[in-house]
This record gives structure tokens, sequence and C-alpha cells, in this order.
């Protein structure tokens, strides 16, 4: 008695006969199930049949698949593969053109099926079609469906590509060279040649020696978008099967024939979309043209290489007007050389090449730091002294930030990653401009100068700007902009304050998404979270910050401090050093109590840029502030050295006035410890021990030879 799983419910068609619903008994042999339908139909021969899925893909049942049948399958009842292969074979060499091309055709249809390959292989049945295709003496139709049932007979990898005679394989070359062919056979032979290629080194070789390039690219400027597509599959398979030299051969020979262009011109531009297939092979075009940078993005810049050294102090000559340097001493021009290496945004400006050393980007960020001087001169000039005449702390870092660009660049193109297969994500702006990573970095490193005034960076934010030019530029690319002068304006238009907008939306949009309980939670941390940060800011205004005053010519001359008392009850300020680091609250004479303080006023509303309206750059502007205090309402007023600093002394007069805090870095510190704090509550935990002290440090090493050494860099 068979057990209830091994049953199967299914109906089985015949055509002229009505359908038979049986339960498949899995544990019975496939022939006995066949012999009982057919007697179920009074057929004779059980072994002259097989079944076979009725929708879909047509499959015949075997004993290896048949346990991949369902409840509620239609199958049918047909000849068995073995007899079907036989019939096709003797009609394929049948003196009757019709019934040689109606075998034909059912011999592409049927071929897709491994079972039915096997049989017509094992009676020679691909040699029968490999001599049609060699004497090439049948009509259009008949040798499109030849060539199909001989694509979809190789496929099954039964039979080597390699055995091919080289007779076979130029008939095929010989149909995708032919300027008038018939559409349908090119397309099948580009499918074929294809395979080819892949399969093995011998075959590219000689599919490259018979395949006309001038051909391959006609064949992308028709408006069959199948044979474009074909033409694109057999391309990417001569580059990728291609060793270095015969790439670099071949990325020559169509950079002679403009071949982007035409991919732009031809698919990109004028079909309104790119199917599947086709986006996947402008992807591996796109990702395999970029991989010739690797080489350079994996190399470090060689100290000792004069040509390389040539081209770092021609950064240097371009951006400053040159003295003579014959007529200096060799102490003196180093001097020079350093502090020029310093203005340009080096890190260790007495061996500007020591920067160049970490791989990736490597040479890389050489090349495309030179392109942007040599191409756009102007504007690399005008990068380099904007920022040489701002303070050390607020300028922009031409080579560090060109560097850092570059990585992202190559992160982002994907620059040394080899090509997906299933990969469809290609960047139009490729097929429409050359040299696409310079041209990107040219507009993009102006992007960096004019983001880092944006967002009113100093050096510390270094990391803080490139995050933000790195989403910007992702952004962009993501609308997929057709041309350099398109990315160029959309980039210039997602400003920083429109990315914090973005940002803000999706935080938004995500919170929107969120369950009700998550919601509730982070409402329930809130208040925790903000007097952790307001105590942070106390204490920071506890441990007190140094200050400028601005005189009315606008010289920084004095230094002065200011610090809350530990009881958070009295500030204390006075006149400091120049070398004054953290002076006591003893040092510092004047003091105000905080009782007495009446408001807080920040930008234009204080005192001291109210007296010299008109004269206070934006800088001063955005960060300055005052309190007023007493009852004659004297003021305080300061002029912060960064944002960080303005956040923190605003947020924490605010909370000694019993105000909110209202900073930017309020709310992204408050977004952070939200996000975190709720990260580890939702964690699952059950069952694991959490320590109730933290881990002991460990013994600190025998040596630390392994530390980057800064000061070689301040040099």
């Amino acid at each position: 008695m068979p057990q209830q799983k091994d049953i199967v419910k299914i109906a089985i068609q015949m055509p002229g006969a009505y359908p038979q619903l049986i339960q498949l008994d899995q544990k019975k042999p496939l022939s006995a199930v066949i012999k009982e339908v057919c007697d179920g139909w009074n057929l004779q021969g059980p072994e002259n049949h097989a079944l076979q899925y009725a929708d879909g893909v047509q499959t015949y049942i075997t004993e290896s698949n048949r346990l991949d049948i369902k409840n509620g399958c239609i199958l049918r009842l047909t000849k068995a593969p073995g007899r079907c292969a036989e019939d096709l074979y003797k009609g394929i060499q049948s003196s009757d053109s019709g019934v040689r091309c109606d075998s034909l055709k059912q011999l592409a249809s049927v071929s897709t099926d491994v079972t039915f390959a096997q049989e017509f292989i094992s009676r020679d049945g691909h040699a029968l079609l490999v001599e049609i295709v060699e004497e090439a003496k049948e009509a259009p139709l008949i040798m499109t469906h030849t060539l199909t049932g001989f694509m979809e007979l190789m496929d099954h990898g039964i039979v080597s590509w390699e055995n091919l005679s080289s007779v076979f394989i130029k008939k095929i070359a010989s149909f995708v060279n032919a300027k008038v062919a018939d559409a349908s056979i090119q397309q099948v032979s580009l499918a074929i040649l294809e395979s080819m290629v892949l399969s093995s080194t011998s075959l590219f070789l000689l599919v490259k020696q018979e395949v006309t390039m001038e051909r391959l690219i006609a064949h992308l400027q028709v408006t069959n978008q199948q044979i474009q597509t074909k033409a694109m599959a057999l391309l990417m398979a001569l580059l990728q099967t291609a060793d270095d030299a015969d790439r670099q051969d071949l990325f020559a020979y169509l950079g002679k024939k403009n071949l982007r262009p035409y991919i732009y011109k031809n698919i990109i531009h004028s079909s309104a979309s790119v199917g599947d297939e086709m986006a996947h092979y402008l992807y591996v075009l796109q990702s395999v043209t970029l991989n010739h940078l690797e080489q350079r993005m994996r190399m470090p810049l060689d100290s000792y290489n004069q040509d390389q050294r040539e081209i770092l102090h021609g950064l240097r000559q371009a951006a400053f007007e040159m003295e003579s340097e014959n007529s200096l001493s060799n102490e003196r021009r180093r001097s020079l050389c350093a502090k020029e290496f310093k203005k340009l945004g080096f890190s260790n400006n007495s061996n500007p090449g020591q920067d160049l050393v970490r791989t990736p980007p490597g040479l890389l960020a050489l090349d495309t730091m030179a392109y942007f001087a040599s191409r756009y001169p102007d504007a690399y000039s005008r990068f380099v002294l904007e920022n040489s005449s701002r303070e050390d702390k607020h300028e922009c870092p031409f080579a560090r930030s060109s560097i850092q660009l570059t990585l992202i660049l190559c992160e982002i193109l994907r620059i040394g990653e080899p090509p997906s297969e299933t990969g469809s994500n290609y960047h139009p702006i490729f097929f429409s401009q050359d040299r696409l990573l310079e041209e990107l970095f040219c507009v993009c490193i102006q992007l960096v100068n004019k983001t880092w005034k944006e967002m009113r960076a100093t050096q510390e934010d270094f990391d803080k700007v490139m995050q933000v030019v790195r989403e910007q530029i992702t952004r962009t690319l993501s609308s997929k902009p057709t041309s350099l002068e398109l990315f160029k304006n959309k980039v210039n238009a997602l400003n920083y304050s429109e990315i914090l907008k973005l940002r803000q939306t999706e935080r938004l949009h995500q919170e929107e998404t969120l369950a009700p309980p998550v919601l509730e939670l982070k409402e329930r941390l809130k208040p925790e979270l903000l007097e952790l940060i307001r105590q942070q800011r106390l204490n920071r205004l506890c441990q007190g910050t140094l200050f400028r005053k601005i005189s009315s010519r606008r010289r920084q001359d004095k230094l002065w401090y200011c610090r809350l008392s530990p009881n958070h009850k009295v500030l204390h300020y006075g006149d400091v050093g120049e070398d004054t680091e953290a002076p006591p609250i003893e040092m510092l004479q004047e003091k105000i109590p905080v009782a007495e303080i009446k408001a807080l006023l920040m930008g234009k509303d204080c005192p001291h840029m109210k007296e010299n309206k008109g004269k206070q750059t934006k800088e001063n502007l955005d960060l300055a502030f005052s309190i007023t205090y007493d009852v004659e309402e004297y003021s305080l007023n300061f002029i912060a050295s960064s944002r960080t600093d303005f956040c923190l002394w605003t947020d924490g007069l605010s909370v000694l006035l019993g105000k909110d805090m209202s900073s930017e870095c309020m709310r992204s510190e408050l977004e952070i410890l939200l996000s975190m704090e709720i990260k580890l509550r939702l964690l699952d935990l059950e069952n694991v021990q959490i320590p109730d002290h933290a881990p002991p440090v460990p013994k600190p090493p025998s040596n630390f030879n392994f530390c980057y050494d800064f000061s070689q860099a301040e040099q």
C-alpha cells in the first residue's frame, strides 16, 4: 500500500482523446505508469511513448526528474525521445524540402530538452547539421532552423565546441561578415560565435581571425535590436576572453572606430528603452573598459621615478608663480618647495610622493590631478590660490581631496572589480564621454571645494565633506545623466542643503514604515538621550574653550578663556597668553553668575555684529554668539573657532537658561544615539550572558613599530 506522500494527482492529455485523471505512484517504475496510460487509451507499444509537461517548458519526464511533478500538473503523452530523434533524423535527410524544413523547425523546438538532445546526438544528428551548414545549399529559412537547432543542442554541453571543424567555423563567420544576409541567420550565427569564444582560447583566436571587426561594429548600427544585442554579446566575449595584449589591441581599434559614440547614438539615445540583455552587455563593456585603469590604481608612486617626480613638481609649478629657483641655495629651494606643496594640500610636504604610496588609488590620483591641471588650468589655479588665502584650518586641501576623490570615483565606478554575470547597471554618460574618470574628477574636485564652503568645513570635517560629496555623486549618477554637462548641472544643483533635506525626507519615510512598537520605543528613549547630550554640553563648558578677540582692524591679536564652574552657577573668563591651554578658574578674574544671564543671542543679533554691520564676514556671523546679563543688560561676546564649538556653547548656554537645544550637532548626535540604542534594544540577546563589568584592557604590545609616525607628515 503506497503512502499518501508518494501519490500525486495529475491529468494526462493526448490529442483526440479525453484526458485521464490518475493518481501517480512515485514508487512505481515510470515504464509501468506509461503502460497503464497507454492501456487506458488502447495504445500499442508503450516503449514508443513518453510523458511530457503540457504547459511551459515541455520537458520529458524521466526517472531523475519525476519527483518535480506536483499535484494538479498536466502532462501529455507523446513520442518517446528516442523515437522522436529517429523520425527527425530521417526527416532532415528527406529529398522533400518541405519535410526537411518542418523537421528542422521541430528539431529547434525539442532540442531544448536534454533527454531528446542525448538521443539525437547519439545518432550523430549534430554532425548532420554541421554538414548542412558547411554545404550552405539550403534556403534561408531552413538554414535558420538548422543553426537554431544546432545552438540548442550544443548548449547542453554534451559535445565539445572544440570538436568543430575550421570549415564550419569559417562558414558561420562568413554569415556574420556578409553585408547582405538574412537577419535571422546572422542573429543565430552571432550567438554561436559568442559561445565558441567563451569555450576555449583556441576558438577565440580562430573567431578573432575570421570575424571582420568592421562588420561587427556595423551590426551595432542596425535597427534590429536582436542583432545589436547579439553583436554586443560577441564583442564582450572577445574582450573578456582576450589576454592583456589582445585586449589593448581591441581597445585601440575600437577607439579609432569611435565605438562608444556609435553605441550612444544607435542603441542608447535612439531607443526608448534598452532591453535587459543589452543593458548587461553595456554594463560589461563599461566595466571591462574602465578596468584598464586598474594597473595605475594598484601602483604606488615611486620616488625614484624621474617622470613621476616631474609630474608632481609640475603640479606645483602650474599653481604658483615660479621664482628663479636656480639662484636659490639647496636649503632655500627645499624650504620653498615644502611650503608650496603644503599649500597644495599634501600631508607630507617635504616628501609629497609619500601621500601617493597608498593603493588604491596609487598613481591614478596623480594622473587625475595632472589631467585637471593641464585640461582646466584656470580652474586648477583658482582652486589652489583660493584655499591658499584662507586660514589654515579652513582651507580645502587640494591634494588630499584629490586622492580621496579618486578613490571614491574608483569605488563608485567599480574599477578593478570583474563584471558581474548578472550586472546591468551601466552609466549612459560613459558612452557619451571619452576619459570618463578624468572628466568626472574635474567636475567633482570643484564640487568638493563648493561643498567645503557650503559646510563651512575645517580640516576636522574632511571625512564628513567627502562623505557628502560621495552622496552627491552617487545620487546624481543614479539619475542616469546622458552627458557630462547634464551631470555637472545636476550635481552642482544638489548642494549641501539639498542633501540634508533629502536625508531628512528619507529618515521621515523610514520612520513612517517602522512598526508602532519601534516608534513608541524611540519616543521613550528620547528624553534619556537628550539628558545625556545636555550633560555632555555642560561638561564641555566646565572644561572651557579658548576664544580670540577680533579687533576693529580685523587682526586676531588677543586670546581669552571662558569656562563654567563645576557647580554650574558661574561663568569665569579672562585674558590669557598664547601658550595657555586650560587655565584654572583661579586665573580667570572675571565672572558672571548664571542667574543673571538674561538671553542668548546668535549671528546678526549679537551686539558685536551690530556694531560693525556690513563689515563682518559671513564666517564671523555664522560663528558669533553673545549672552546679555545683569539689569543693565551688559553683553559677553563670543566668536567660536569652529562650527562644532559654536554648537557646543550655544547648546550648553541654552541648557543653563532652561531652554531647548537647537543646534544641528545636537540633532545629528541625537539621531545617531537613537539609532544605536534602538538597534541594541532590538538585538536577540536571549540566553546571552552580558557581563556587569567591562572586559580588562589588554597589556600594551612589546613595541609600536606598526604605528604611523604623524610627525613625519608635519615636517
